[in-house]
């Protein structure tokens, strides 16, 4: 299905390709509107009209009507003969609490807050500036600090957007003999607990920021790793945990500028062994003009925290400069690859 919808977009005249592009926010919103209404939770039960929902939605019913018509156009929903609506597999993973965690992600990246910080892009190419810190007053890291309600369904987000990754990852990498896994930044635990599922005589240490790592215990004890996985709270911008026989920075490097990602790896250098090994997780760039979702994710990292995302080569370089050597890479079923880092 998605390839017949590639082709026939492609089928379409430039002029045609270009409008629909910029047509796709209205999607967004839709999706977004469908999320903050819990409609996929409402009509979980089965069969429902929008007039039944308008009460509990507190909507127009038919308004209501008319956008569970276009959810219906969308794949979401069934209409049958009597108007009454049913959830279709593709509006199941619409639930809250389903797998893959769609909800918590649409509500972050399509809530009125991202759309207006996305929409500071023209700012961040203008200047090479953040266009959320610009907006915010200050860094989208410490906007969320205050906000603990929006962080822990930003790190619910991170699941969602990454949430292939981890299986990958672990398929991919070989941690066998590595007795001591540190998380760096590493949020609720997701890529450490799928990491240590697949390899029971590894332990690890989860380390992130006080208000990111709260929601980590119910992640760990829900994977039945309580007692395989120690919770340190810290910044990496001060210290990283010892004792590690591999570090893991996944999805961290792409959020800084070079100057806080060297003090990052700088500290990872710092308490590790010789033999220990850095892997940095991040969607590693083609060169030229072959496509890869990371050159997208890119704007998002200009324009958000002011990251970016980086070609082998570019990684090469960073390494170098934090005295670290770029072993190898090691690329995964998924988009991102496993960059291996050594002590020179």
């Amino acid at each position: 299905m998605k390839d017949d919808q590639e082709n026939k977009r492609q089928e379409l005249p430039p002029d045609a390709q270009l409008v629909q592009m910029a047509m796709a926010h209205w999607g967004s919103q839709i999706l977004y509107v469908a999320a903050r209404l819990n409609l996929a939770d409402h009509l979980s039960p089965g069969p429902r009209s929008a007039n039944e929902l308008a009460e509990a939605t507190s909507t127009h019913a038919p308004s209501l009507y008319r956008f569970m018509r276009t959810l219906a156009s969308l794949g979401l929903l069934t209409e049958d003969a009597t108007h009454r609506f049913t959830l279709t597999a593709l509006g199941e993973a619409l639930k809250t609490g389903a797998p893959g965690a769609a909800r918590a992600t649409i509500l972050t990246i399509a809530n009125e807050t991202w759309v207006r910080g996305f929409g500071q892009l023209l700012y961040s190419i203008q200047t090479g500036k953040s266009g959320f810190e610009n907006m915010l007053g200050m860094p989208i890291f410490d906007y969320l600090a205050t906000k603990p309600e929006e962080a822990s369904l930003f790190s619910e987000t991170m699941v969602g957007i990454h949430g292939t990754e981890p299986p990958a990852i672990a398929a991919a990498y070989d941690f066998a003999g590595l007795k001591t896994i540190v998380d760096v930044g590493g949020a609720t635990g997701n890529l450490l607990a799928t990491v240590l599922l697949t390899y029971p005589e590894s332990r690890g240490v989860l380390y992130d920021l006080p208000h990111v790592v709260r929601d980590a215990p119910a992640l760990i004890q829900a994977k039945g790793l309580t007692d395989r996985i120690l919770i340190e709270a810290g910044s990496f911008f001060e210290r990283v945990p010892s004792g590690g026989d591999v570090y893991l920075l996944s999805h961290i490097i792409h959020d800084w500028r070079e100057a806080q990602c060297l003090a990052i790896l700088g500290n990872c250098r710092r308490v590790m062994k010789s033999t220990s090994r850095l892997l940095i997780i991040e969607m590693v760039l083609p060169a030229g003009d072959t496509p890869h979702p990371g050159k997208m994710l890119d704007m998002m990292m200009l324009v958000g925290p002011g990251g970016q995302e980086r070609t082998e080569q570019e990684y090469g370089a960073l390494l170098t400069k934090a005295d670290l050597r770029l072993n190898r890479i090691v690329p995964t079923e998924s988009p991102v690859s496993v960059v291996e880092a050594r002590i020179d």
